[in-house]
């Protein structure tokens, strides 16, 4: 029998106690006698959010499998259960060994959102591990982050010992084998970490200090040593059919945001929004293999009793081999009554054409992201879709069957205007007045709706609006409030439904992506306040952020509000993501003049990520 670190009284108190029992089916037990390494892997949400990431997936699966290391999984426990540790002093544990975290190796924290920050307090502070790097010493768990927070990894910088840049298949195999050598002989934790910073991909904050002008600004970003380098450059797998994939998911006992087997068809994107963070960062684009994609969807399936199958892409109607994915696996999987799932597809024939094959019309929506609701300002951010393409898009999905359309937009976009913001409005009723025009009543299923949700923009690092200002929460919730009365006035307002995002989380998370290391002391204060699950709306408090800051000096408008300067050393700039900087500068200046850039499959506009060698770099190139 596996001894659970909770006691059964416990468990009866907290919601949900299967989040925190381990022993699901898939769950990887090893003896941790027999291993050098132990690593636990952390999302610092709440589980089922947590068990729903691809990426920790992938890496508790290349991890366990190498003999010498056991990779477990933790998540942020609930705000029932951390209160209940606290007062018996329970120290934060693993789901498979039930063993504490301060007896591991390495703790590994995905970085997927900036409002978990003070949960990657939560959890170092419940495991027993110093918050701070300089506190640490050799002996202690190591603490690595890496996902899409970790391009700016500043405003966390005193809490991580290593962050690791780019796709954790290239380097990790490297660091642990350093581990290794350190963990077992006289190196010192400094002498590690320097050799650690020479591994590629890999970030030591400690190793570097920054020094500041008289107006805040970075003046210098410098390594301490001269053995370590100025610059780090992100790792790329560019052949996937050489890296493990996993192939037995672990399966929860309850239920989990996506519920689903999820295959991995293709990593980078073609596009080139110019908001889009994870459009810049996974450059260059790169698909897998089809057949490859088969086998592991066949697998995944077998090894979950799962009834669902999910595609993960950037964008997934531009992965070339789609329709004979989809073809093979609705013909295998029909009569297991397995259904298949489309995420991030464009407003297209091609996408609509594998919607109908897959999809019981009667029953489902289909989500277009026009972002916003003008031709210009798509222009602007460079969306390459045209109000052409979304009115034919909705057409096609209206002859199909579909009555129901979600929209996406943002607000606060650089150069929007309020006639920009008018046109969301403007937009859904012309796709309303599209179904009333086109679809007899005898063949309609029911009323159309369209719902547009507008989120509130949030400039982020490596895209071509790093140097952009956000408006103000109350020019946002004004803006808001103009599209919601002008939804109400139009003529099919009964088939229309406006939604809008919160302004006050919102505007933490853009002074969380573009923060820098001052940033560390603010979010220490915040955590101390007690303050944990800020990605929830019942759990944020706005004053905790605002004491803090006044605390510390540090003004808000600084890092949100104002306008940047190309000239500006940003808090990331010794980050090299391929994508050069005079590439987004460029695109910068692009969007100012609403000129739009082709996507790469139409013209290589030299961003730079050529230089890894391969992926949509070199198609169809001898």
């Amino acid at each position: 029998m596996r001894r659970l670190a909770l006691p059964d009284e416990i468990l009866m108190k907290v919601e949900k106690p299967a989040r925190y029992i381990g022993g699901e089916y898939n769950s990887v037990m090893k003896d941790k006698d027999k291993v050098d390494v132990r690593f636990c892997m952390c999302f610092p949400d709440v589980y089922e959010i947590g068990m729903s990431h691809l990426g920790i997936q992938i890496l508790y699966d290349m991890f366990n499998r190498r003999e010498d290391t056991w990779c477990e999984r933790v998540y942020s426990p609930w705000p029932d259960l951390d209160a209940e540790m606290r007062e018996h002093d329970i120290p934060l544990f693993a789901l498979e060994s039930q063993d504490p975290i301060k007896d591991f190796d390495f703790l590994g924290i995905t970085l997927q959102y900036e409002m978990c920050y003070t949960n990657i307090l939560q959890v170092l502070d419940l495991a027993g591990i110093p918050l701070r790097t300089r506190d640490r010493k050799k002996g202690d768990t190591l603490v690595i982050g890496g996902g899409p927070c970790s391009y700016n990894p500043e405003p966390i910088a005193d809490f991580f010992d290593i962050f690791y840049m780019g796709e954790g298949e290239v380097s990790y195999d490297a660091l642990l084998e350093l581990y290794k050598v350190y963990k077992h002989s006289d190196m010192t934790r400094e002498e590690f970490l320097i050799k650690v910073s020479n591994i590629p991909g890999l970030y030591v904050p400690e190793l570097y200090e920054v020094t500041y002008k008289e107006d805040g600004t970075i003046a210098l970003f410098a390594p301490r040593f001269e053995d370590v380098p100025a610059t780090i450059t992100k790792t790329v797998v560019m052949d996937h059919s050489k890296v493990t994939y996993p192939e037995k998911p672990v399966v929860s006992f309850m239920k989990l945001t996506q519920d689903r087997v999820v295959l991995e068809i293709m990593r980078g994107c073609i596009r080139g929004c110019r908001f889009c963070q994870a459009g810049m960062i996974y450059r260059p684009t790169r698909p897998k293999d089809v057949n490859l994609l088969k086998g592991y969807a066949e697998k995944m399936l077998a090894s979950t009793g799962h009834e669902e199958i999910t595609f993960s892409s950037l964008s997934s109607s531009d992965y070339e081999e789609l329709p004979e994915l989809t073809d093979c696996l609705i013909e295998k999987m029909d009569n297991e009554h397995v259904n298949i799932s489309l995420p991030s597809l464009r407003i297209d024939a091609f996408s609509l054409d594998v919607m109908s094959k897959i999809q019981d019309v009667k029953k489902s929506s289909l989500t277009f992201a026009p972002e916003a609701g003008t031709q210009r300002l798509r222009n602007v951010i460079n969306k390459g879709l045209t109000k052409e393409n979304i009115m034919d898009g909705a057409l096609k999905a209206f002859k199909g069957g579909w009555d129901k359309v979600k929209l996406y937009f943002m607000m606060g976009l650089p150069t929007e205007t309020y006639d920009d913001i008018a046109g969301i409005a403007d937009l859904s009723e012309e796709i309303t007045e599209l179904f009333f025009a086109n679809i007899p009543r005898e063949e309609r299923n029911g009323r159309v709706m369209v719902t547009a949700s507008a989120s509130y923009f949030v400039p982020k690092p490596f895209t071509p609006f790093q140097w952009a200002p956000m408006i103000r929460p109350e020019e946002f919730v004004k803006r808001a409030y103009f599209v919601k009365d002008r939804f109400r006035a139009e003529k099919n307002h009964k088939s229309l439904k406006f939604q809008y995002h919160e302004a006050d989380i919102t505007i933490l998370e853009g002074l969380l992506a573009r923060g820098d290391r001052k940033l560390c002391d603010v979010i220490y204060d915040v955590y101390k306040a007690g303050q944990i699950f800020d990605a929830w709306t019942e759990f944020f408090k706005k004053e905790n952020w605002d004491n803090a800051m006044a605390k510390h000096g540090l003004d808000i408008d600084f890092y949100t509000y104002r306008d940047r300067s190309v000239d500006e050393i940003l808090p990331w700039d010794f980050i090299d993501i391929g994508v050069t900087r005079k590439f987004l500068e460029r695109e910068w200046e692009n969007a100012q003049n609403e000129k739009v850039t082709p996507n790469c499959r139409q013209q290589c506009s030299g961003c730079g990520a050529a230089r890894f060698g391969g992926g949509v770099c070199f198609e169809n190139k001898n």
